[in-house]
């Protein structure tokens, strides 16, 4: 009976730590950090975008990306998630980005937008939503939670120099 009951505790102490999960995220070098929002805060968590309609004209306009006065070429995909974002920018939209530890920007959108988050291997140049609110720029890699947006086509050591010293500022417009 005593064997019956250790069994018991062991299985629930088991369990009880197997539905514990971490708010860990794992880089690929193997080194752990925490997520995005443990540092960055939203600014405004209860704006929620509304989907946009058929007709909408911005939906047939492309996101211009400035990296403080730089123009950068972006991939966007054709997706809910970045015709939302179109939605939101239609008038211009500047983010003040953070550098989060050595391979990405997180800026606050001010609101959240429409997202589908799985879990993605991203890599230098990737854009992606982060909880529905905030926007990373990568130039390095993670593994995580997200929304991909979009690419940019240029390398690592061109991103890293790009965004890998200090905060930057990102202006998003429609053209």
């Amino acid at each position: 009976m005593k064997n019956y009951l250790v069994l018991i505790i062991g299985f629930i102490i088991v369990f009880s730590l197997a539905s514990c999960s971490s708010n860990k995220t794992t880089t690929k070098s193997g080194n752990s950090t925490t997520p995005p929002s443990a540092t960055i805060p939203s600014t405004d968590t209860n704006s929620t975008y509304t989907e946009p309609k058929e007709d909408n004209p911005y939906m047939n306009k492309t996101i211009e990306l400035k990296i403080d006065d730089t123009t950068i070429e972006v991939n966007w995909l054709d997706s809910n998630s970045v015709n939302a974002l179109k939605e939101l920018v239609k008038d211009g939209l500047t983010i003040n980005m953070h550098m989060y530890s050595t391979f990405e920007q997180v800026g606050s959108l001010g609101q959240s937008i429409t997202s589908n988050d799985e879990t993605l291997t991203t890599s230098a140049g990737d854009i992606c939503l982060y909880q529905s609110n905030q926007i990373v720029i990568f130039y390095g890699s993670n593994t995580y939670q997200y929304t991909k947006l979009g690419h940019i086509n240029m390398t690592k050591s061109e991103l890293t120099e790009l965004l890998g010293e200090d905060d930057v500022v990102i202006s998003l417009t429609l053209k």
